[in-house]
């Protein structure tokens, strides 16, 4: 004989629930999918960062803010607000390279960025090829009719959108790989 109640069964069911939680916080109970698909997108600059938002399942991405800061304390302690707001699965940060792939010293500046990301918040962070982000954010936004001080204003936030859209076509282009390499039928 039991000696649970149903409020007793309730908490139990709750417990187990809280449970689920702690161990996979990012699954549901209920389907084995991550429920919180949420990545944010960074243009690394000294002076400003871009930063833009977007979701890995729906692979849509929005400019959400540009960090003025050129100090680390301010910079991380803006980022930090952002990660506790988004609570982000992923993080990427734009690479820049000069137009023949090659690096350059704000590249090593980025990639630093990177793994300061990576050790302070412990979100892993994946590093994407940036090379002419600003200028497709800069003709997108000329295109929908923005003035110049407005241009000026999002461009950072925007060219941080070109990056996550960057990553996402990527991400796109490996998905559909995969599935011809694995014969796929639904890929013809």
């Amino acid at each position: 004989m039991s000696h649970l109640t149903p409020h007793s069964s309730l908490l139990t069911q709750s417990l187990l629930t809280q449970s689920l939680r702690m161990t996979a916080p990012d699954t549901s109970p209920l389907t084995p999918h991550a429920v919180n698909t949420t990545l944010l997108a960074f243009d690394f600059g000294e002076k400003r960062i871009g930063v833009a938002v977007g979701d890995l399942s729906l692979r849509i991405a929005h400019p959400l803010t540009t960090i003025h800061a050129e100090d680390n304390a301010t910079r991380f302690a803006e980022i930090g607000k952002l990660i506790t707001e988004w609570r982000p699965v992923r993080l990427i940060v734009g690479l820049p390279m000069h137009a023949d792939g090659t690096e350059h010293e704000v590249s090593r500046l980025a990639r630093r960025f990177a793994h300061r990301l990576e050790g302070r918040f412990g979100v892993a962070v994946e590093l994407v090829d940036e090379r002419l982000t600003s200028v497709a954010a800069e003709s997108r936004l000329r295109e929908s009719g923005a003035r110049r001080d407005e241009i000026e204003a999002s461009l950072d936030a925007a060219a941080a959108r070109e990056i996550l859209d960057s990553y996402f076509a990527a991400a796109q282009r490996s998905s559909f790989q995969a599935r011809d390499s694995a014969g796929d039928p639904e890929s013809i």
